[in-house]
């Protein structure tokens, strides 16, 4: 799993063939057959881990009940530029190579997306009406709008830099929910 990581995110997918694969696992066409019909089912495969993964740990930040909205929302944020950091390969590839999925597991996955997008607006709203976070703009709006700063971090941030994930994550929360407005 770990070589075709790497050579979709070298080379992308369609560029990406099986033989490619086999020679770098040091395997027969057969061997990768028998765990895969296809290199589009072993793209499949990558996703499935990685929005599964990213949906289990969403759950447990969302079912801590020691935690307030605002602190939920930050935990998922910094989850989301965490696992950039520790999977940064899948992550670009996730977000990258899901064109290259078919009609029926393209579903799929967008089914599962939907329902990490789903839970986060749920707890947004939430927030709303518990009075932690403003309530004069749509959920939907605000919901995206944190997905799109966190997910498209996958682009720009780089663990290597002057700040770390954590203080990515912290930084990128606090003008999400406190703007960016002179006070």
């Amino acid at each position: 799993m770990v070589a075709s990581i790497a050579l979709f995110e070298q080379k992308g997918f369609s560029e990406t063939s099986i033989q490619d694969i086999v020679d770098m696992l040091g395997v027969t066409k057969g061997t990768f057959y028998y765990y895969f019909k296809s290199k589009e089912e072993l793209l499949m495969d990558i996703h499935l881990r990685y929005i599964e993964g990213l949906l289990e740990k969403q759950k447990n930040i969302m079912d801590d009940s020691t935690k307030t909205v605002k602190e939920k929302v930050f935990e998922i944020v910094y989850m989301l530029i965490h696992s950039i950091e520790k999977q940064g390969r899948q992550a670009r590839i996730f977000f990258r190579e899901m064109k290259h999925l078919n009609e029926e597991h393209l579903k799929k996955i967008v089914e599962k997306r939907d329902l990490f997008r789903y839970n986060l607006q749920s707890l947004i709203e939430e927030g709303m009406r518990n009075g932690e976070l403003r309530d004069d703009f749509p959920p939907s709006i605000a919901t995206l709008t944190v997905l799109g700063a966190a997910n498209w971090s996958y682009q720009w941030f780089r663990p290597d830099r002057e700040l770390s994930d954590f203080e990515v994550a912290k930084q990128m929360v606090a003008i999400l929910l406190e703007g960016m407005a002179k006070k």
